[in-house]
């Protein structure tokens, strides 16, 4: 650990708070003040007390957001150069590398997870703006043949002023994941994190135009769903929706943004399977499933929540993987347990509503199952690693996302049987495959329905592989050279000569 981050560490412990936290919305290139003057408080999931105060926006805040950026794709930054945003972009990159402790300190502090995971997210951040600094002046159109009497071509011009709505369970690479490519292809953003997790989206605001990114072409504006991200997703201005989260929320983003004909791109969770053969490395799956399902304590859209496992290994798998379960540490996220906390109360209260109901109808709760607080100072939003064994098809475990650490485990006769089970949900978003036989894994891959196919390991690839889900898990892609296209849009020009 550094000294840098001892020292932010030992700053907060002896404080409850940090010194220098942003406290306003970041309009037009400048820290604004709410416009109702009002503020509401953010949380430490690792101890439940507030440590910090932000601005509570408004529809009002809304209006000068968007008017920042649109004034900017019309100018400054929509009528640049390329490759000037590729300049711009990879100077961002360095500048989040440059403040990488910082930023995973406040970020373990409003989300809950533990250092080694915001410190991770901080990287993937600064992967994503070098990836697609690298894009931004490669984003080439198409020539058409039409004969020697005609010259067509297709070109891609930015969509202008796009809208991100932040989660709370990755708030700072979320945020980067749809604003790097919305900046490469020329748009401007207005962002609206999750009033959970507010800081290190007005952090990152503040980075990029240090980098020399235009005013206006990125803001943010902080406070809740109803008040800031109802108006900013319903503004006639915006003319592409970047949402994640639930998909009753997703449905009213959808619908809003419908009555202005904008385009969305929406990733609203999943069920993911994680499918184990009988043939596979039994030691890594178990490993491997360990922490698809216990990274960021189960808060993540496409975590392998369900284990979907031949019945020749099922008991041996599961009383394995329930001891590893049982090993692993739990504590404040500046103190680099193996899972941090919860990332609110509320979400506390709905993850361990699950588990009593379970608990209620007989179902064999293998490890966890119980609320728990800091070993340290008893306080503290978490719980523990749990492992639901053999859970039925349409079980509530099985069909509904509890968004936390809780494994549903469903047994397969065959593996006919189990990519039944694994397709037996609503869900598209992810699934896991562990075999020792190619043709066995990439025929699963082919049948299974979901927008993202591991194979012998939960979560490979990175930025450059597109993500997304299908069905109600959402539709479009971000990531890679796809997450490019939802930023642009193709004019067609023919000329008859």
């Amino acid at each position: 650990m550094s000294t840098e981050t001892q020292a932010l560490i030992a700053e907060y412990f002896a404080s409850d708070t940090l010194a220098g936290l942003p406290r306003d919305h970041w309009i037009d290139g400048q820290w604004l003040a709410a416009s109702a003057g009002e503020s509401m408080e953010t949380f430490d999931p690792g101890t439940g007390k507030a440590f910090a105060s932000f601005a509570a926006g408004d529809e009002q805040d809304v209006e000068l957001a968007v008017a920042a950026a649109d004034k900017a794709w019309r100018g400054a930054w929509g009528k640049g150069l390329p490759a000037e945003r590729s300049r711009v972009l990879y100077r961002a990159a360095e500048g989040i590398r440059a403040n990488a402790e910082r930023l995973a300190v406040i970020e373990t502090l409003d989300n809950g997870k533990t250092l080694s995971e915001a410190q991770a997210d901080v990287r993937s951040a600064a992967r994503l703006f070098e990836y697609y600094a690298g894009a931004a002046d490669k984003l080439q159109g198409d020539t058409i043949p039409m004969g020697p009497d005609y010259v067509s071509q297709a070109s891609l011009e930015p969509v202008g002023v796009t809208a991100h709505v932040i989660p709370w369970n990755y708030p700072f690479s979320t945020a980067a994941r749809g604003l790097a490519p919305a900046l490469a292809a020329g748009c401007t953003a207005v962002l609206k994190p999750a009033e959970q997790t507010p800081l290190t989206a007005l952090l990152l605001a503040e980075i990029l135009h240090r980098a020399g990114l235009p005013a206006g072409a990125c803001n943010v504006v902080t406070g809740t769903g109803n008040r800031v991200g109802a108006p900013l997703v319903a503004h006639p201005k915006v003319r592409h929706v970047t949402f994640t989260g639930s998909v009753e929320t997703g449905r009213r983003v959808m619908q809003a943004a419908a009555r202005n004909i904008s385009s969305v791109t929406l990733e609203l969770g999943g069920k993911s399977p994680m499918v184990v053969l009988a043939d596979c490395d039994i030691d890594a799956a178990i490993e491997d499933v360990l922490w698809a399902i216990y990274s960021n304590a189960g808060q993540i859209c496409s975590a392998g929540s369900r284990l979907v496992i031949e019945r020749s290994v099922h008991a041996e798998f599961v009383e394995r993987l329930a001891a590893r379960a049982n090993e692993l540490t739990i504590g404040h996220g500046l103190k680099n347990p193996n899972i941090g906390a919860i990332s609110s109360l509320e979400q506390l209260d709905k993850i361990s509503t699950f588990v009593e109901d379970a608990r209620t109808r007989k179902i064999k709760v293998a490890a966890g199952g119980t609320r728990l607080t800091d070993p340290d100072s008893g306080r503290g939003w978490f719980f523990a690693p749990t492992l639901l064994d053999d859970i039925r098809p349409m079980d509530r475990l099985v069909q509904e996302e509890i968004f936390g650490p809780v494994l549903s485990v469903q047994v397969a006769d065959s593996i006919e049987h189990a990519l039944v089970l694994a397709n037996g949900t609503e869900f598209g978003l992810a699934a896991g495959i562990y075999t020792r036989d190619i043709t066995k894994a990439l025929r699963l891959a082919r049948d299974i329905d979901a927008g993202q196919i591991y194979i012998n390991e939960y979560f490979a690839g990175g930025v450059e592989t597109p993500f997304g889900g299908n069905r109600l898990s959402g539709f479009g892609r971000e990531k890679g050279l796809e997450g490019l296209r939802s930023y642009c849009r193709t004019k067609a020009v023919t000329a008859r000569i």
